[in-house]
């Protein structure tokens, strides 16, 4: 992307070092100027390149600015704005609210049509996306802001339909928008009918497509109003970044990224801002849904977009969120090829900069490995990730059948496929892959072609998708017959499910049991002639229940492997069920393995790429222990080496042994023991802290 300017992610590459751009609000206020000095010198000594200025943001907002309150803030914002600038500074704009967050007690004072929930919920101070008092506000208010010289103005992640309290679920049902959804449709509609439509059991009915459709409308409309009155009163100077939520939900709003995108561009350019981390304290292990959850967001993007992952705590303090794992949210972002690092640390409230030596000797800890990651970077533009494909489209939850009546039936995505995978040392991707995996629900959002080309290639499935697929006349190429869903309590011979015991077909010790007694429901399945059965559901006592995991190579050449379980992220852990999966693994890829698989510990959570420079493998430990990670790697003569990055510290050497070699070697690559050739792991012996990443290259 061209920019015809040396600012921003640009700079960022030519420099190769991390960028930390960091939300603060500055009030109003006569001694705003000695606040902005005392900012600008925090940034400063913390190698801070830009400030993302809040504009009436959290405790601050009293509604929609306009008026003297609204001429307040940009005042304020534009002095703000010419301190930071004059100490080196980048400067971009937050304005808090386009349709507005949640009501929180505010008024709405300016006449906006509200959003109205599926029941019926009337907002106080959020707008429709429809009302054209709103948008001309909206308007205005980003014209204003234009004018002021900022690099980028963002556009928050309010900008939704879902999620918009007090509301259930979100907006989009007011009578604006039903008389668009009437227009397409050719006839009157009521809110209760097109919630009734939309939600509809079974096969999807056209309205929810043709909601979605009048959803997605009216807010390409109102993101390319925004462009336009940016690129005009800006002079092409200011550019849009977009704040987006979780790819599932927007898909029930119809969402179109690319074109989304291409509305918000000025001049080709355009931001974005993915959520991937929580708010607040969480175990290590949820790391795999932040790394996921990065992945998951790149395809949706328009190649060369900045990307600016937000390092968020919230309500902002100490109390909410461990610097460790900051730290570890940090490099997780870098190493997904992050442009720079949008960083929501201090209290919106703070005023002081100063007043938070904490967060200083955070930022000033951070940087070494950062930088380190930034002077090494293979992510986005620079590097392919390496993993099993998790397949997605935008448009799922117009494809998915509803079950109960609610608008959340329509969310599906791989999220937790993706948690099943990492956290036994499997690496994924978004992007289409040899092997992929396809489970539950999200089998329904590919019709039967491309189900065949999926089933041409390495595929795992669960129990659902192979219980949805048997019934779409699959089974021969699955090479079970999945006939039955049997629920945790429902009553059936030959009695209750409870273990799952391996037989003699895989790397792990025949005989070995694993727990299923808590899975929600298990397929039924029916191994088919040529189907290689790895694992046997077994009663409490014994009895023969029906196959656990099965591997078949089918009439088109491809390679299946399904699982019994229905729910796999919630089966019990353990090393056996990790030696099955890189079994499978392993299997799916035929005679031409390349994904880098790891043991040595539980939740190490692996991120692999591949550039012109050679391949790259991050591990992070997500358990509390310390641990020493094993990787398996297809092939032999890898000359590889280790970087140890542990929370808040300097990057350091990591050392790497071979343990015994040879074919029966306990550290033979999972699925190969006893083949000849069979390469050993490479363990790393320098302990991996919690929060940690190792950091192979080869």
């Amino acid at each position: 992307m061209d920019t015809g300017t040396e600012q921003g992610p640009a700079r960022a590459r030519a420099a190769r070092r991390a960028r930390y751009h960091l939300r603060f609000q500055l009030r109003p206020g006569d001694d705003l100027a000695d606040r902005a000095r005392a900012l600008a010198k925090v940034c400063g000594e913390n190698g801070v390149e830009e400030v993302v200025l809040l504009l009436g943001a959290e405790q601050q907002y009293t509604g929609h600015l306009a008026g003297a309150d609204e001429a307040r803030w940009f005042a304020a914002a534009g002095e703000a704005r010419d301190v930071l600038s004059a100490a080196g500074l980048d400067v971009s704009l937050n304005p808090w609210v386009t349709v507005g967050h949640a009501d929180r007690g505010r008024a709405g004072t300016f006449g906006f049509a509200p959003m109205v929930s599926p029941t019926g919920q009337v907002a106080v101070a959020q707008a429709s996306f429809a009302c054209p008092t709103w948008r001309r506000w909206l308007y205005a208010h980003y014209g204003l802001a234009a004018e002021l010289g900022f690099r980028v103005l963002w556009v928050e992640d309010d900008f939704r339909y879902h999620n918009h309290a007090p509301l259930d679920w979100g907006g989009g049902f007011e009578p604006l928008m039903l008389e668009r959804l009437a227009a397409v449709v050719g006839e009157p509609v009521t809110r209760e009918q097109a919630v009734a439509a939309v939600t509809a059991p079974g096969r999807p009915h056209p309205w929810r497509a043709l909601l979605q459709q009048v959803w997605r409308t009216a807010q390409l409309e109102v993101a390319e109003g925004l462009a336009e009155v940016v690129s005009r009163r800006s002079g092409g100077h200011s550019h849009l970044g977009l704040m987006s939520s979780l790819p599932a939900m927007h898909s029930v709003e119809g969402r179109d990224w690319q074109e989304l995108f291409a509305a918000l561009s000025v001049r080709r350019e355009v931001t974005h801002r993915p959520h991937f981390a929580p708010y607040s304290d969480t175990p290590a292990r949820g790391l795999a849904a932040a790394l996921w959850s990065l992945e998951a967001q790149r395809p949706l993007r328009p190649h060369g977009t900045a990307c600016e992952p937000e390092i968020e705590n919230w309500p902002h303090t100490a109390w909410s969120k461990s610097d460790t794992q900051t730290w570890s949210e940090m490099v997780t972002a870098q190493l997904s090829g992050a442009d720079a690092l949008l960083l929501n640390l201090h209290p919106t409230h703070a005023e002081h900069a100063e007043n938070f030596p904490r967060i200083d000797r955070l930022l000033r800890r951070s940087r070494p490995a950062l930088d380190w990651l930034a002077a090494h970077r293979t992510g986005e533009g620079e590097g392919v990730p390496l993993g099993v494909g998790l397949p997605w489209r935008q448009d799922t939850a117009a494809r998915l059948p509803a079950e109960t009546g609610r608008m959340q039936d329509l969310v599906a995505d791989p999220a937790r496929t993706a948690d099943f995978l990492l956290g036994y040392g499997v690496p994924v991707t978004a992007q289409p892959a040899p092997v992929q995996a396809l489970f539950g629900r999200m089998v329904h959002a590919f019709d039967d072609d491309e189900m065949h080309e999926l089933l041409r290639g390495g595929l795992l499935l669960d129990g659902v998708a192979a219980h949805t697929l048997t019934r779409r006349g699959f089974a021969e190429l699955l090479g079970v017959r999945a006939s039955e869903l049997v629920g945790r309590e429902d009553p059936a011979p030959p009695g209750p499910y409870a273990i799952e015991q391996v037989t003699g077909e895989c790397g792990t010790d025949e005989g070995a049991v694993l727990s299923v007694d808590v899975q929600p429901a298990l397929a039924r399945m029916q191994p088919l002639a040529g189907a290689r059965v790895l694992t046997r559901i077994r009663t409490p006592d014994g009895r023969l229940w029906g196959a656990g995991r099965c591997h078949f190579v089918n009439a088109l050449g491809g390679r299946v492997a399904v699982l019994a379980a229905t729910t796999p992220a919630d089966l019990a852990r353990s090393d056996e069920g990790r030696t099955l999966l890189h079994t499978t693994v392993r299997f799916l890829e035929g005679e031409q393995p390349r994904l880098p698989l790891v043991s040595g510990g539980p939740h190490l959570i692996p991120y692999a790429t591949r550039s012109a420079e050679g391949h790259r493998l991050a591990v992070a430990n997500g358990s509390a222990d310390p641990a020493h990670p094993r990787i398996h790697l297809p092939g032999t003569g890898h000359d590889v080496s280790a970087t140890l990055l542990a929370p808040l510290a300097e990057p350091a050497e990591g050392r790497i042994e071979t343990p015994g070699a040879g074919p029966d070697s306990e550290e033979a690559i999972p699925g190969t023991r006893g083949v000849p050739g069979a390469v050993p792991a490479l363990e790393l012996k320098t302990p991996l802290p919690h929060r940690g990443w190792a950091v192979f290259a080869w």
